[in-house]
């Protein structure tokens, strides 16, 4: 049973304190100017005018080299995501604040032709999101993603997209026409096929069956498309690995893999705080299972062990997730994307003979 003060429609249930701020905002009595606060209010977008748009990835835990994110905060609300505390250096809360209040870099397909300009770009791979997701519902307004798939498709560069909504359909004509060249890989995002537990985890993203219909779909038209069951919530969502990849081979996807959920930093406190409201009886469970699966800690920071975790509940689940790759979707191994064609086009009027 729900906490009677839970907030339908987002994820976090407050604002935490962001560490880097000297000072916070706290709630003394619900009847006089504090009410406000508890308020679910509007999603507010804040355009920023960027200075860089592109970033070096020095993890080697992702497999591409650059990212690259034209939204921080995002409106999808997953209460989990590791991109929360991201928010604390533009001085809001990894909270509520990361989920209703979207920074917009509006000149970032500027940003992205300039910098692709450079004689001194060295095409490698692009992800798209990274960080934030680039289809979150900001987009159907903003339009960005679409704007710099036209500058990758007229530059030749390859991107790498990882979303969880079904949004991304609305640029398949970019996408089929990039992957002619393979200079596209999408992958898609889902953590579960239960959506009492998607509405009340990720509150704004595509349910289960769009994002399959979107894995389908995108497959149909040449995309090819990976599904990453990500992040598995043990005691959650942990006995979901085996239908998730039988539903994703099923719609088509190529490949699969996944990740287990961390809790860094302030992000520990939003999640036991949410499902101590959402999922009373499963908490401690969970809270625990979590714990166990990174040396005792909701968070892990280790390069190599921070996204498969360790000890015997994480074995168990990489067991299962290779015995259900192996029935459902037996490796497919598929060629780098395309780097050799990337191409600078000519500003000088002079048509170029290859």
């Amino acid at each position: 049973m729900q906490h009677s003060d839970y907030m339908k429609g987002r994820g976090a249930q407050y604002n935490a304190h962001n560490p880097y701020a000297a000072t916070q905002y706290v709630q003394t009595h619900l009847e006089a100017l504090d009410e406000p606060m508890l308020e679910n209010s509007a999603t507010e977008f804040l355009v920023e005018h960027a200075r860089k748009i592109i970033n070096v990835v020095p993890s080697p835990d992702i497999p591409m080299d650059y990212s690259l994110n034209a939204y921080q905060g995002c409106e999808h609300g997953c209460t989990y995501c590791y991109a929360r505390t991201t928010h604390q250096y533009w001085g809001m809360s990894a909270g509520l604040d990361f989920e209703r209040k979207i920074v917009v870099k509006e000149n970032a397909p500027e940003l992205l032709r300039e910098e692709l300009s450079k004689k001194s770009w060295d095409c490698k791979p692009i992800m798209l999101s990274g960080n934030t997701d680039c289809y979150q519902p900001a987009e159907r307004k903003y339009g960005l993603t679409r704007k710099l798939l036209q500058v990758m498709l007229e530059f030749k560069q390859p991107v790498g997209i990882i979303t969880k909504n079904s949004l991304v359909l609305r640029d398949i004509d970019i996408l089929s026409e990039m992957a002619k060249h393979n200079l596209v890989r999408v992958v898609m995002s889902i953590t579960t096929l239960d959506e009492e537990i998607r509405r009340a985890m990720e509150p704004r993203t595509s349910t289960a069956a769009q994002r399959l219909h979107a894995v389908a779909r995108l497959t149909q038209a040449g995309v090819p498309v990976s599904v990453n069951i990500a992040p598995i919530v043990p005691g959650l969502t942990s006995d979901e690995v085996v239908a998730i990849m039988k539903a994703a081979a099923q719609a088509g996807a190529v490949s699969a893999s996944y990740i287990m959920v961390r809790l860094n930093g302030t992000i520990g406190d939003i999640f036991t705080d949410w499902i101590r409201k959402t999922f009373p009886d499963r908490a401690d469970k969970v809270l625990n299972q979590i714990a166990a699966a990174h040396g005792g800690s909701l968070s892990d920071s280790r390069f190599g062990t921070r996204m498969r975790g360790e000890g015997n509940l994480a074995e168990s689940i990489r067991r299962l997730f290779q015995i259900a790759r192996d029935k459902y979707m037996p490796a497919v191994v598929l060629p780098p994307l395309n780097t050799a064609d990337f191409r600078r086009p000519r500003t000088d009027g002079q048509l170029s003979l290859f």
